[in-house]
């Protein structure tokens, strides 16, 4: 493993820090025995006479909660809080009433919004510490383990603030610490304990790649991204390797040095493995991001307006190196391989120019029509290098293309791909995950857009279904197996608080990527069929 030089300055630990200090804890008890600050109960939208522990709650306060119901208070309404002061009717000294919406839409995405929302309530509110029924758990149908993976997943992903450059800390703002989910049932609150501790895992992964796409990229540079791959790898006990530019020139990666040679900052190619199934060296998946830590657009240099959020270009890696945080703490037997093409993407003296014509590592050319569109040309190495290794199905994930964000805005992911089943299985994760995904034609006709008369292919064709094209060019390095890519463009960041999503970075997809490890693990080897798709 080649040793990679120290980041350029400290790192604060405050952010780290947030994500460290909520505890969420489980307990079998009777809520109306527990002394807390407040106690947080629901209700679904319509319901004139609540029941379970809301019912159990409202009749321990004389009704209070039906006569606010009834006088069109507390409605039940999508993103409703209502909170009341006991009064020392109860032992807790508030009860906050959320708001599930209407039942029929209820689901596991809505309980992890509604706990996002209730402890960032409770933060301005000053409380520090709360208890919680399993939202959905009861009444609602919810399984109670996916009950508390949600309540975990939303209160920390909810909770958190990137602080790592402010001087001055706001002495007015009490942290949330502690959360605990109360269950009188005990078989259920062990299950509920079990999804905690599950939520609390994906939930803390998220943030480690929400803190590197936050950080400004004089500080995550491709070395400091190769040095938080290098800390998941050790906490996880994986492998792990780190190529520079003469090891990887001399692999013949001509398209990622393409790119990487307009800066001064070294390049790092990030390999990371986990073997859940070493007997079964078949039994595989590829996750390969673009690690793009600033992007000017090269020669084919960027309009300034908005140009420091290029910092994130990177998001697709962190999402990469996350996931395999969460893959190496919850083990399936899948074996996964991660690859991660981290470099600058700047103007300097010795940078590629449009016209230029590189050679990928496994022999295929490429007409540099535009620099700005760098990111396939990356990614195309680091699939080839995953197929070397001997990888058939293959996710890539990298903000690739502006195209995408005006195609289908920040709401979802879009998904491309030439296999029809992990097309289906990705798209089927983000459903469990609460991350949404939506595909893409392939068709043929789209590659005669990126034609070159000088090379196999040119690497951009131009306004016309861009991010299209750009998965075109992909596809002819993903060698025969299944692949799908996924243009988080839009995703990546959000410019606004909404649920747990809070604005800045979001960690998308981290949890759909080790949910979608989980569930190929589960469907087990692979058929053999299945290795060799062909690409549209």
């Amino acid at each position: 493993m080649t040793t990679t030089r120290k980041p350029k300055a400290a790192k604060s630990k405050t952010a780290a820090k947030i994500a460290k200090t909520l505890d969420i804890k489980v307990e079998s008890a009777d809520i109306l025995d527990v002394e807390t600050p407040a106690v947080v109960v629901n209700l679904f939208r319509g319901v004139k006479k609540p029941g379970g522990a809301t019912g159990v709650v409202d009749k321990a306060l004389g009704g209070l909660i039906s006569e606010l119901i009834e006088e069109g208070e507390i409605k039940g309404g999508t993103g409703e809080t209502t909170l009341i002061h006991t009064l020392g009717k109860i032992k807790a000294s508030r009860v906050l009433v959320a708001g599930l919406g209407p039942q029929d839409k209820f689901d596991a995405q809505v309980v992890r919004r509604v706990s996002a929302e209730v402890v960032r309530f409770l933060r301005r509110k000053g409380v520090s510490h709360a208890v919680t029924i399993a939202h959905g758990a009861g009444i609602g149908g919810l399984d109670p383990q996916l009950s508390g993976q949600a309540i975990a997943e939303g209160a920390h992903l909810g909770l958190y603030r990137f602080g790592n450059y402010l001087t001055k800390e706001n002495n007015n703002s009490t942290e949330f610490e502690e959360l605990t989910v109360v269950e009188l049932d005990k078989g259920r609150a062990k299950e509920i304990g079990a999804g905690v501790k599950l939520g609390t895992s994906t939930a803390t992964s998220s943030i480690i790649a929400r803190d590197m796409v936050n950080e400004p990229a004089n500080h995550m540079t491709p070395t400091s991204m190769a040095e938080a791959a290098q800390k998941v790898a050790k906490d996880q006990g994986l492998k792990i390797q780190v190529l520079d530019n003469p090891e990887m020139k001399k692999m013949g990666m001509g398209a990622f040095m393409g790119v990487a040679q307009g800066t001064d900052e070294p390049a790092k190619m990030i390999i990371i493995r986990y073997e859940g199934d070493p007997k079964n060296p078949e039994n595989n998946l590829g996750l390969i991001g673009k690690g793009i830590t600033f992007d000017t657009g090269g020669i084919s240099l960027k309009p300034p307006g908005g140009m420091e959020a290029m910092k994130g270009d990177m998001a697709g890696g962190a999402s990469v190196i996350a996931a395999m945080q969460v893959i190496g703490e919850i083990k399936p037997k899948i074996n996964v391989l991660a690859v991660v093409a981290a470099t600058e993407n700047m103007p300097g003296a010795s940078a590629q120019r449009p016209g230029d014509v590189v050679r990928a590592m496994n022999g295929k050319t490429i007409e540099v029509i535009n620099t700005d569109a760098e990111g396939r040309l990356v990614l195309a190495d680091a699939l080839c290098y995953a197929r070397e290794q001997g990888i058939t199905r293959l996710v890539d994930v990298a903000t690739l293309t502006g195209a995408m964000v005006t195609t289908l805005g920040k709401a979802c992911t879009g998904v491309m791909g030439n296999d029809d089943t992990l097309v289906r299985q990705t798209i089927d994760a983000g459903h469990k995950t609460g991350e949404k995904f939506w595909e893409l034609p392939l068709f043929d006709e789209y590659k005669d857009l990126i034609k070159s008369d000088v090379a196999d292919m040119k690497n951009s064709g131009g306004r016309q279904a861009g991010s299209i094209t750009a998965a075109m060019l992909l596809a002819e390095f993903v060698e025969g197996a299944a692949w799908v890519h996924l243009d988080i463009a839009g995703t990546s960041t959000s410019d606004r608080l909404s649920g747990y999503l809070v604005k800045g970075a979001t960690g998308v997809p981290v949890r759909t990527l080790a949910q979608l490890a989980v569930d190929l693990a589960n469907e087990g080897v692979p058929k053999k069929s299945r290795s060799k798709a062909k690409a549209k």
